[in-house]
């Protein structure tokens, strides 16, 4: 590092740690954390802790949940980065070779992954595969099994009469009964322009996207679909002061946001484009100090820097709570990629992790949320899925591919967590997913992959905020 970056990071060091002294009530006084000075003690609208939460993450589930994501099953990701913005004239692609983004070819990709069929449930996600074991342990006997296989025949031959135009209304009044409970905008995998990506091959890592494009995202994230108290429009900086007087659910809805916002963040600042010394050198990515201060420092950020980052905490518990829930179905799932070795590594390391998140104590409580007078409550949890549901469109917005593969990713992990939780009328930990009823709920490939991902990205943020602890202390 130059000596005048090492200048300019000692100041803003100081500026932030002087800020934390004059201001700070709850955090260490006089501590020269900086941003870190609110990041201890409970998290907000839960029963837990940030230490409680850096212990079971960079203890046990970090090592393990890093690992697993890098299993054929997690990495290949599909989906459509061809979609057009439906809110505003697409005219600022980026158009740097950072913001690109490898596809994967269709014989490049294993047996089970190639085969999948995204619109059929996960269990069943290859052709070749055997039938599902949620299906054949639903069934009472081989009498039925022949009857729905006969069944399934004389629907093959109807199918080929149809008209185009009476199999596509068929097809849109069953996207309409399985997006009735999602969190996202469906069945963007299944699109004609859908392709594969290798995660490993396109990391998350800050590409020189910047400047009015990714703010107009954001401030359209939330300026138009959080909750609000007035109707004016503010600077997405300046939010969190609203978000403290709204009601829990609305708050929760913006904790989340903002978590995932600060995920996102973290990632940009811990993998930052290093200048390489000369042209025959190549760059590299590393940590950048200046970045993360810019973007958490109290100083630099009006003091909603440090309550960023402790909403992150929030959307880690919240997703946390979702796979935990999820468990029993996905004790049953395969995990099928094609390789018999791998897909029993994989079911034995996810097995693992949710014994492990299993014993944790003070997850985020969903019980608590959508009470009260029950219309005014289902209609506040329609809004709350609507609103959600606009932001996963939103990421068609985005000027750069890889941003945009990272945000459509995270999006429909975070509102595959709130299918998870919210689905249906029954709420609350008893409430559990039974894997022998897929036919009353049911995830697809696509929203497992997402779900486990946007978990490791959440996982890997608080992990990686122990480098900047460091440093910067």
């Amino acid at each position: 590092m130059s000596f005048e970056r090492e200048l300019i990071l000692f100041l803003l060091i100081l500026i932030n740690s002087i800020w934390c002294i004059n201001t700070e009530a709850s955090g260490p006084p006089g501590g020269p954390d900086s941003c870190f000075c609110q990041l201890n003690g409970e998290i907000d609208d839960c029963l837990c802790a940030v230490e409680s939460v850096d212990q079971l993450n960079n203890l046990k589930v970090y090592p393990r949940l890093s690992s697993l994501i890098k299993k054929n099953y997690f990495r290949y990701f599909k989906v459509n980065l061809k979609r057009k913005c439906p809110f505003w004239a697409d005219d600022s692609q980026c158009a740097l070779k950072d913001c690109s983004v490898a596809t994967c070819p269709k014989d490049k990709l294993p047996d089970g992954i190639r085969n999948d069929s995204p619109s059929s449930p996960s269990s069943a996600s290859s052709s070749n595969h055997e039938k599902s074991k949620y299906s054949t342990n639903s069934r009472k006997n081989d009498d039925t099994e022949e009857k729905e296989q006969t069944c399934d025949e004389d629907l093959d031959q109807l199918n080929s009469l149809i008209s185009e135009e009476s199999r596509q209304a068929f097809e849109d009044w069953r996207q309409h009964d399985d997006a009735s409970d999602s969190f996202c905008d469906s069945f963007d995998d299944q699109s004609a322009d859908a392709e594969y990506v290798d995660l490993l091959l396109n990391p998350e890592r800050y590409t020189g996207y910047k400047g009015e494009s990714p703010h107009r995202i954001w401030n359209s994230i939330y300026n138009e679909n959080c909750f609000r108290v007035t109707d004016d429009r503010i600077m997405y900086d300046n939010y969190a002061a609203q978000n403290r007087e709204m009601c829990l659910e609305k708050r929760v809805f913006y904790r989340l946001i903002s978590g995932l916002h600060t995920s996102i963040n973290v990632h940009l600042s811990t993998h930052y484009l290093q200048p390489s010394d000369s042209v025959f050198s190549p760059s590299t990515w590393g940590p950048n100090f200046e970045e993360f201060l810019r973007r958490f420092g109290p100083h630099t950020t009006n003091g909603e820097g440090p309550r960023r980052l402790k909403n992150l905490y929030f959307a880690y518990l919240l997703v946390i709570r979702a796979i935990t829930k999820a468990a029993p179905y996905f004790e049953a799932e395969e995990f099928y990629s094609g390789s018999s070795s791998d897909d029993k590594d994989v079911k034995n390391a996810v097995d693992d992790l949710l014994a492990i998140v299993r014993t944790f104590p003070n997850h985020f409580d969903e019980r608590v949320m959508f009470r009260g007078d029950e219309k005014q409550a289902q209609q506040l949890k329609i809004e709350f899925r609507d609103k959600f549901r606009n932001i996963t469109r939103i990421m068609d917005c985005v000027g750069c591919n890889k941003c945009r593969l990272w945000g459509k990713l995270q999006t429909q992990g975070v509102g595959t967590a709130l299918k998870i939780l919210f689905s249906g009328k029954q709420i609350g930990p008893e409430s559990t997913v039974n894997a022998d009823e897929k036919h009353k709920f049911q995830l697809t490939r696509s929203e497992i992959v997402s779900l486990w991902n946007v978990f490791a990205r959440f996982s890997s943020s608080i992990k990686e905020l122990e480098t900047f602890r460091r440093h910067l202390g």
